[in-house]
């Protein structure tokens, strides 16, 4: 997602591994090594979809739920973020939350739900063609 970089977890506290947070250290590249916190947002948001779809190509799962993951990335990096989407999409199905046009631009399918009349909610569905 990068193009290079590498990151690390860390328990921060190995004497009680089931209870205790991890800390997520990141360097994207050209950066230093640094806490998740002092990256910005982008970075950060760059870091947990790679580091989210490390954990999916170690434990594959049937389909993922992702709710706006990409909401704070620029356009280049929805199109980086869209390609793995579709990489990973050929052994796995996911449903993407999401209000950017990128995203929707790389989907199958789209589901909306709107409201034409006030508490009164219409699901609509679309199939892409590619």
């Amino acid at each position: 997602l990068f193009g290079g970089g590498m990151a690390e977890l860390n328990l921060e506290n190995e004497q009680d591994v089931l209870t205790c947070g991890i800390e997520i250290r990141a360097q994207p590249p050209g950066k230093k090594l640094q806490n998740l916190m002092l990256l910005s947002g982008g970075e950060r948001c760059l870091t947990a979809i790679a580091l989210l779809f490390a954990i999916l190509k170690l434990r594959p799962t049937p389909f993922c739920v992702l709710d706006e993951v990409e909401a704070a990335l620029d356009d280049a990096n929805v199109s980086r973020f869209t390609e793995y989407i579709r990489r990973y999409a050929e052994d796995a199905q996911f449903i993407l939350v999401t209000h950017r046009k990128g995203t929707m631009e790389a989907a199958d399918r789209l589901y909306g739900v709107t409201m034409q009349e006030r508490g009164i909610s219409r699901i609509l569905s679309m199939q892409l063609s590619e």
